[in-house]
């Protein structure tokens, strides 16, 4: 019986670990953290994360096959197959700061997993890290003197929030880069015959390290690219009149293009893609790449001045002051479906708004008040340190709404003019109160 233990009980531990459990109930699948709080809450009957059917999948294996410890070592020391799915922040001091993923974690991890083995393993690099991560790691693990034998794998997770389960149980496809040598390729085929429970074997792709490394980095690059196109082209339609969404409806009908993830909003969040986007800059400038570091530096440039053109529209519209005016902050995950607000596109516009004194009542179904008092009060990437939070003060002030600014273009404009409203659509034609009015305050 393989057994399986995964470092990390976060969005993408936990969740992987369930459906692999759920999938191969012949395998014994343990998740391990060394921040008991989450542990027992993966214990309990609320989970750490909302992920639409985690619960469901979660209580169908938890006590049978799948296990969730704070006994790290224990269950590392016992493993085959031990995957790593640790955090990669991005540095906020030193070398690289502001881009370059710290590997602090992943390194400990790997030292750990040295110290504690006392049998061969195949350890799998669950976590987005950056390219020739796994050279680093081997060095770490077959510095030991004990005769055992590591083999590094890198299996990127290609999970959307919000359909987490979904994308784990039907996936487009898992990808395995190992070693290119008898040994990497038997850790590679023992970690396909995981996978080959539920997955057709033609969607499983095998290829080297560095490749399987950079697909993933890749994969966000081209995909946060679209969004930062679209928001780009949102920009120009409202300066033209043109309509966002009838323009991305055109351009996604060719099928070399296709409609996905062409929708104008207020930018793109989540840990993702800006994090990796800036991971890849990076890299690329370590290897003296500039032109192409430069190319998808202009990706993220895009989506923060999306955010600020949609704070600037808002003051803009009312009487280029929001200062004491009381403002609804409708969602404040970066998507739906999740309570994830990490990089989240509210923040940045919170803050905007907070900047000229707005009194602002946010609300998310899936976010409590705790959580957004928290991130309104931290720094960029200063996630480990969070500031005393200060409650904000409460307002008196009842003043009936008269704008919606909709950054996500989800609601039906024609109907709230009807009744009333002044209404701003990312990328739409603009209404008559906002055309009339400079698209950002004068400095």
């Amino acid at each position: 019986m393989v057994k399986i233990c995964c470092i990390g009980a976060g969005y993408v531990g936990g969740p992987t670990m369930a459906m692999i459990a759920f999938k191969c109930p012949k395998i014994e699948v343990v998740v391990v953290d060394i921040a008991v709080a989450r542990i027992n809450a993966w214990n309990s009957d609320r989970l750490p994360i909302f992920e639409p059917g985690l619960d469901e999948v979660v209580k169908a294996c938890r006590g049978r096959n799948l296990f969730f410890s704070a006994d790290v070592e224990k269950h590392v020391a016992e493993a085959d197959i031990v995957f790593v799915s640790v955090n990669t922040p991005t540095k906020t001091r030193g070398l690289g700061a502001g881009k370059a993923a710290d590997l602090t974690y992943w390194e400990s991890a790997a030292r750990m997993i040295a110290d504690v083995s006392k049998s061969d393993k195949i350890v799998v690099e669950k976590s987005t890290v950056p390219v020739k991560t796994a050279e680093a790691i081997e060095k770490i693990l077959t510095h030991n003197n004990k005769g055992i034998n590591f083999q590094i794998l890198s299996n990127p997770e290609f999970l959307a929030e919000g359909t987490a389960m979904e994308d784990l149980a039907k996936p487009d496809r898992v990808l395995i880069g190992g070693r290119e040598t008898p040994e990497g390729r038997k850790a590679v085929e023992t970690l396909k015959a995981v996978y080959a429970h539920w997955v057709p074997e033609d969607q499983i792709i095998t290829m080297n390290l560095w490749s399987a490394e950079l697909s993933k980095l890749a994969a966000n690059a081209i995909l946060a690219q679209r969004i930062s196109s679209v928001n780009a082209m949102s920009a120009l339609c409202e300066a033209t009149g043109a309509d966002v969404a009838e323009v991305a409806y055109a351009v996604g009908k060719d099928s070399r293009i296709g409609p996905k993830f062409l929708n104008a909003s207020v930018g793109f969040g989540g840990s993702c893609f800006q994090k990796d986007i800036l991971n890849l800059v990076y890299i690329c400038e370590c290897n003296g790449l500039t032109e192409v570091a430069n190319y998808w530096k202009q990706v993220v440039q895009i989506n923060d001045y999306q955010k600020s053109r949609f704070v600037k529209r808002v003051v803009s519209s009312m009487f280029n002051t929001v200062s004491g005016k009381k403002i609804a902050i409708l969602g404040f995950a970066f998507k739906k479906d999740t309570g994830d607000t990490r990089e989240t596109a509210a923040i940045d516009v919170c803050h905007g708004l907070l900047g000229d004194k707005a009194q602002l009542s946010v609300y998310d179904p899936q976010v409590t008040a705790d959580q957004i008092m928290r991130d309104l009060a931290m720094n960029k990437f200063d996630w480990d340190h969070p500031q005393h939070l200060q409650p904000m003060s409460p307002t008196t002030t009842k003043q009936k709404p008269a704008f919606i600014f909709d950054g996500r273009n989800v609601i039906n404009v024609e109907e709230l003019r009807k009744i009333g409203f002044i209404v701003y659509s990312v990328g739409k034609p603009l209404d008559p109160w906002v055309k009339d009015l400079p698209a950002a305050p004068p400095s």
